[in-house]
């Protein structure tokens, strides 16, 4: 089936910050802990939503600059309110047409975006094109067929349920969000010293709605799926979710969110 944009699937910075927004983040610190790069550098986020990855980039990087480039203006709006640093300017703009001059910056991250690009090979060589040569390219995505397990409950219980559900599984949808095509993906583009990495964080649910509520307010493919199901078959899915989830004793749901990194250097 084909795949919508990004834009497509979010648009409302506050309902993302709640679904997924707030596992990024620790994702992000992680991420930045791996790039270990020295400060003063000029910092590009591709796709960068609410700015969560930008302000993980301003408080613990030491740029000396971050441009942030992204299509949705609900997501803008929400990045430009949030974050008051002199540092930061965001841009609207397209990963696969970068409104950047060649070699201006020095890095060039993207996180939770690539598998939302239609052409990911053209937006890999735009991130390349932005920055100086010698320069860093590096992604994250979520490990949806694996051990992004928030999802990967959801689409195993989809998938149970209905017959259609495999076909709208982003374990399937999204087959570059494994550790193999990444790597291939950067080694192909001309990237050099390429590495993967996954990065695993906790995700802790004080309950099952604070599990289940950012499903209902319709974020991504599986947000879009739930609220697209009539009333009777939406019942069905939380009942079926309910008994698949672990439960500790206190009621709290403690799952973990992996997400694949790749990173490489553009030649000198």
């Amino acid at each position: 089936m084909a795949v919508p944009s990004e834009g497509a699937w979010f648009a409302d910075g506050e309902a993302y910050e709640h679904y997924v927004g707030r596992w990024s983040r620790r994702v992000g610190d992680m991420f930045l802990d791996w790039l270990s790069l020295p400060s003063g550098l000029h910092w590009l986020d591709v796709g960068c939503g609410t700015g969560a990855l930008i302000e993980t980039i301003l408080n613990r990087a030491g740029p000396s600059r971050v441009t942030g480039i992204e299509p949705s203006e609900g997501f803008l709006r929400t990045a430009r309110g949030r974050i008051n640093d002199d540092r930061a300017e965001f841009k609207s703009g397209d990963a696969m047409s970068l409104p950047l001059k060649d070699a201006e910056a020095d890095v060039s991250v993207a996180g939770l975006v690539l598998n939302f690009i239609p052409d990911q090979k053209r937006a890999l060589q735009e991130l390349c094109r932005v920055i100086r040569p010698g320069g860093t390219v590096a992604m994250y995505v979520w490990d949806y067929s694996g051990e992004m397990q928030l999802m990967r409950y959801f689409w195993n219980a989809v998938t149970d349920l209905f017959p259609d559900g495999a076909d709208h599984d982003e374990g399937k949808q999204f087959p570059i969000c494994n550790p193999g095509p990444l790597e291939d993906l950067f080694r192909a583009t001309g990237l050099q010293a390429v590495e993967v990495r996954a990065l695993d964080t906790p995700t802790v649910f004080i309950d099952f709605d604070d599990y289940w509520s950012p499903f209902l307010r319709g974020q991504g493919p599986a947000g879009a799926y739930c609220v697209g199901l009539p009333e009777d078959d939406r019942q069905r899915l939380r009942k079926q979710l309910e008994n698949n989830v672990p439960f500790s004793s206190d009621g709290s749901i403690h799952l973990i969110a992996r997400a694949w990194a790749v990173r490489g250097t553009l030649p000198a």
